[in-house]
């Protein structure tokens, strides 16, 4: 069974349009878990369905952070969507 957390952070990350980026720690604190970056991150790193746009979520410091197809992929992704 996946976690209240889990399903907060996909709710969010789902509804983030194309060209548009959140940091993992705004969706923490969307989440309401505003010190809950890292989990953050472990949970969209598992995500696997192209219906979560999990690529739409970076670091703070303007990195792209991880992707589980790969940075370069990720970078790839937000090219083509223009993303701020």
């Amino acid at each position: 069974m996946k976690s209240d957390l889990f399903k907060k952070v996909f709710k969010i990350v789902s509804r983030i349009p194309k060209g548009k980026t959140l940091t993992y720690k705004e969706v923490a604190e969307k989440a309401g878990k505003p010190k809950a970056y890292r989990a953050v991150g472990n949970i969209l790193h598992k995500n696997y369905d192209k219906k979560i746009p999990c690529h739409r979520v970076v670091r703070s410091d303007g990195k792209p952070g991880g992707y589980n197809r790969g940075e370069k992929r990720k970078l790839e992704i937000l090219k083509k969507e223009k993303a701020n």
